[in-house]
């Protein structure tokens, strides 16, 4: 199941788990990283910390501590460099290795932001072709539902029309 709300990923909407999009250091940022980091509190810096940052395309796990989450899994995506430097495969690895990490964490409800569109520029709509090609693909046979909790309403409006257009479909088969 998939659902697209517009809000904001820290409130309290009954979640098991939020993705963060990080940067690789995991010691938090702008954007949805800093929104996480300080509704948190300074306990998941400190588990943050001891990580030892993160890869583009991995992903990383921690207690959601202030967030009404128990978990809150971290995943840096791609830099946009013009499409030519791997972005779509790091991001789907991104995508993937999140909701890997949710389902073996026993995780039923996993919220996400939009990845790597703020400040790294993916351009929005192939993000979000990418976004949903990979979740559906890699959640199928799972008692996982996933949100997307998209912070503005030109994100929201985006996942809605790529979503309900199909215009993620053509990616199923070559998502790997």
């Amino acid at each position: 199941m998939i659902k697209f709300i517009l809000g904001d990923i820290t409130e309290d909407r009954g979640f098991d788990a939020i993705v963060n999009a990080a940067n690789t250091s995991l010691l938090g940022g702008g954007g949805v990283d800093g929104a996480i980091h300080r509704a948190a509190g300074p306990g998941l810096l400190e588990e943050c910390k001891k990580l030892g940052g993160c890869e583009t395309g991995q992903a990383k796990i921690t207690q959601g501590y202030n967030l009404p989450v128990r978990y809150v899994i971290h995943t840096p995506g791609p830099i946009w460099q013009g499409g030519n430097h791997g972005e779509a495969s790091l991001l789907a690895s991104s995508y993937r290795n999140a909701v890997a990490l949710a389902i073996s964490h026993g995780v039923k409800t996993l919220a996400f932001p939009s990845i790597s569109t703020g400040v790294y520029a993916y351009p929005l709509e192939e993000a979000a072709k990418i976004a949903i090609a990979t979740v559906l693909k890699e959640a199928e046979g799972s008692e996982l539902s996933i949100t997307f909790v998209l912070f503005d309403r030109k994100t929201y409006e985006i996942y809605c029309k790529v979503y309900e257009g199909g215009l993620y479909e053509d990616l199923n088969r070559n998502i790997r």
